[in-house]
């Protein structure tokens, strides 16, 4: 469970890095995406490791405060590009 919450938290701002070197927004929004993709899975093996006791309530309620920051930081990047038309 360790490593695939990792996995998946290392996948956040690596997606953002990759998107951001692309040459087109369009792409850069997938990237966007997939990192918001990630961090849905972070906030789902909290919650588990939450449920099978290995996280304490409050840890967790700290790590999903801080991971919905990051999701609308995500969600703010993602609605100042210009949209497609």
């Amino acid at each position: 469970m360790t490593s695939q919450l990792r996995r998946a938290a290392v996948s956040v701002p690596s997606n953002i890095a990759e998107g951001q070197g692309r040459i087109s927004t369009g792409e850069f929004k997938q990237f966007l995406g997939n990192a918001r993709g990630s961090l849905m899975e972070v906030e789902t093996q909290i919650l588990i490791a939450r449920e099978l006791g290995y996280l304490e309530p409050d840890e967790s309620e700290n790590l999903l405060s801080l991971s919905a920051e990051v999701g609308r930081i995500l969600n703010g990047l993602l609605n100042s590009l210009p949209s497609r038309r």
